[in-house]
């Protein structure tokens, strides 16, 4: 009798756990599918890509170390009509403000990279700032033009960077897809990485002074006319208002209130 009570109480608290786990996991998911719903995902995200049913890509490159092959991705793009977006950190603006006019002058979008190339999440909020605001400022001294997209260095982001950008009027860009110029790839490499993950509203990243890029760039873009993609800036391709950021960084448009 008294083992059959014993056996009888562990039978309960083992119930009993099993339940409060079955809660908890409910609880968890529903607090996941209600931030992904509502747009207010578990941790802020950048965008790194567009949610739509449309054939667009947006190229980006990263401009940080150099200029030596930025004539011929300029020319390559005129040439076929197309438009890209240049994130330009602060002290490669300083250095090359002909470039950054020249880009401008050629329709591109032009966002901040940053002022010093740092790790953001890393830095205090006051630093962050500072980073936003000189970066920005020198771009549109030389251009004329409103900065209204930031990309960070490494792609390293956290919260307090995300709400300081947006505080600031800039949109955050990531990527969806990474052509790994930086690892000095072959220009056939490049181009099997890019056209192999570009989807609608993707979002490519390279770099202006990537080795091969320039080599790899004229074949991608044709490649991807021939598929029906249409090239644009990101900030003809991002919504700027009445959307949420999905928990895989795709931009979507709020389709209904609840």
């Amino acid at each position: 009798m008294y083992c059959t009570f014993i056996n009888g109480k562990k039978l309960i608290i083992f119930l009993a756990l099993v339940i409060v786990s079955t809660l908890s996991v409910i609880l968890l998911s529903t607090t996941k599918a209600h931030a992904v719903f509502y747009g207010d995902t578990l941790r802020k995200l950048p965008i790194y890509y567009v949610k739509t049913e449309e054939k667009k890509v947006a190229i980006t490159f990263d401009c940080a170390w150099g200029v030596d092959y930025t004539d011929i991705l300029l020319e390559t793009m005129k040439e076929e009509g197309v438009l890209s977006t240049f994130f330009m950190v602060e002290f490669w603006a300083r250095k090359h403000p002909d470039y950054v006019e020249k880009i401008s002058s050629y329709g591109h979008d032009i966002g901040t990279h940053s002022a010093t190339h740092p790790y953001m999440s890393k830095l205090s909020k006051s630093a962050m700032e500072k980073e936003l605001l000189t970066s920005k400022s020198i771009i549109e001294q030389i251009t004329g033009k409103k900065v209204a997209l930031f990309r960070a260095p490494y792609g390293d982001y956290n919260d307090t960077l995300i709400e300081t950008s947006n505080q600031m009027g800039l949109n955050v860009i990531q990527w969806d897809v990474d052509s790994l110029d930086w690892k000095d790839l072959t220009a056939e490499q490049i181009q099997e990485r890019v056209l192999k993950k570009v989807k609608n509203g993707s979002i490519v990243l390279f770099h202006n002074q990537g080795k091969h890029t320039h080599q790899a760039l004229l074949p991608i873009i044709k490649e991807l006319k021939l598929k029906g993609y249409e090239f644009c800036t990101v900030s003809s391709l991002i919504y700027k208002d009445n959307y949420f950021i999905d928990v895989d960084g795709g931009q979507q448009l709020k389709t209904t209130n609840i």
